[in-house]
């Protein structure tokens, strides 16, 4: 009796933990959707926590796509990202992730020489990842 009432304990909180990691297709479809709408920092960090396992395939160049352009061209913003970094450092480490060839390499070395030029006082640490990660990137192609 008691084997079974464990057993039911574990299936109610385990079951839905395994779920959230999972990508159904509805799961992916709002993930896609979602992508096109990543114009902040908050926005992506939303949809990390909501869709990351649907990292693949065509909605992860479009993270990646979001990302590198947040970078490229919404440089200001880089204390939004650290703070939210701060906060998960799971989320750092995917969005350093996402820093890859999806873009062309003009947007790379821009977001490797702005990450080493225009570093806003007080994020030195993630900017020298930022700048780490483009650079090697630039390097293989």
């Amino acid at each position: 009796m008691k084997k079974a009432a464990l057993f039911f304990l574990l299936a109610i909180f385990v079951c839905p933990l395994a779920q959230s990691r999972e990508c159904s297709k509805e799961k992916a479809e709002a993930a896609e959707n979602a992508v096109d709408s990543l114009i902040t920092w908050k926005a992506v960090y939303e949809s990390y926590r909501r869709y990351s396992s649907c990292d693949e395939g065509s909605i992860g160049e479009g993270y990646s796509e979001a990302i590198i352009r947040l970078l490229a061209d919404r440089w200001s913003e880089l204390p939004a990202l650290d703070a939210l970094g701060k906060r998960s450092a799971s989320f750092e480490r995917w969005v350093l992730s996402h820093i890859d060839s999806t873009l062309g390499s003009e947007d790379l070395q821009k977001v490797s020489d702005t990450a080493k030029t225009q570093c806003p006082s007080g994020h030195i640490a993630l900017c020298e990842k930022i700048a780490v990660a483009a650079s090697k990137v630039i390097n293989e192609g």
